[in-house]
């Protein structure tokens, strides 16, 4: 038997998917620019879980010859069971990337990282040339960290000095995910603690500034990147 094999073909979504019906439109929407050839950066959530579907039934009912390179360990072993072929950044520049969000402000900036993974996702953003970020009307609000704190990826032995920088930045809460399922702080797709940080206000420069503090690998904080916004919407 191969143990293996069935581990990640037995493999289904961690959570109950909410707004499906909508999510399973923007996911076909998704699915429907795939074009031969493609290498795709496939983004974190159930949305992109959704896509993923999408775009492995386009790719074997139209032998498709398109690779994907994921943000997080989690969809990389969806592709695997989708039978979605992998590749990496050594190898490919993603032409275009799918991947959602916890907020969107009215100049497009966004707020990710729920998953704890941003570093790979602004590094896949970064590097693609044609950016879609699936949300609903949920996620919209006037100014970001409304519903949600920065998250911000942090080296283990930094912390208390990256709290103290956090904190002349104007941070006013400075929390240590917890993670569930396990006793402790969650660790980051590179293996790092994750802070999430609440901030009265979010000015344009916040991004960069927090990324300059040593110690701090990434946040979740997007901000300048115009991505295109697709809404994710039962109506």
């Amino acid at each position: 038997m191969n143990w293996g094999s069935n581990l990640i073909k037995n493999l289904e979504w961690s959570d109950k998917i909410i707004n499906i019906t909508g999510k399973q439109k923007v996911a076909d929407e998704i699915a429907a620019k795939l074009k031969d050839g493609d290498i795709l950066g496939v983004g974190s959530g159930s949305t992109s879980y959704l896509a993923l579907i999408a775009i492995a039934n386009r790719i074997k009912a139209e032998n498709l010859n398109v690779k994907a390179i994921p943000t997080s360990l989690e969809l990389s072993m969806f592709c695997s069971k989708l039978g979605v072929p992998l590749t990496t950044l050594y190898e490919n520049k993603p032409d275009w990337l799918f991947d959602g969000a916890d907020e969107v402000d009215p100049n497009n900036s966004l707020i990710k990282g729920r998953g704890g993974a941003m570093f790979k996702e602004k590094l896949l953003l970064s590097s693609s040339a044609v950016r879609y970020i699936i949300v609903d009307e949920s996620k919209m609000v006037a100014k970001l960290g409304t519903n949600f704190p920065v998250p911000i990826e942090v080296f283990p032995q930094s912390l208390l000095y990256v709290e103290r920088e956090l904190k002349k930045l104007g941070a006013t809460s400075i929390v240590l995910r917890p993670a569930k399922g396990k006793d402790g702080s969650i660790i980051s797709e590179n293996g790092n603690l994750i802070l999430d940080c609440k901030f009265e206000e979010i000015g344009i420069t916040m991004e960069k500034d927090i990324k300059a503090i040593t110690g701090v690998i990434e946040s979740g904080l997007f901000i300048g990147y115009n991505p295109s916004i697709l809404m994710a919407s039962n109506n």
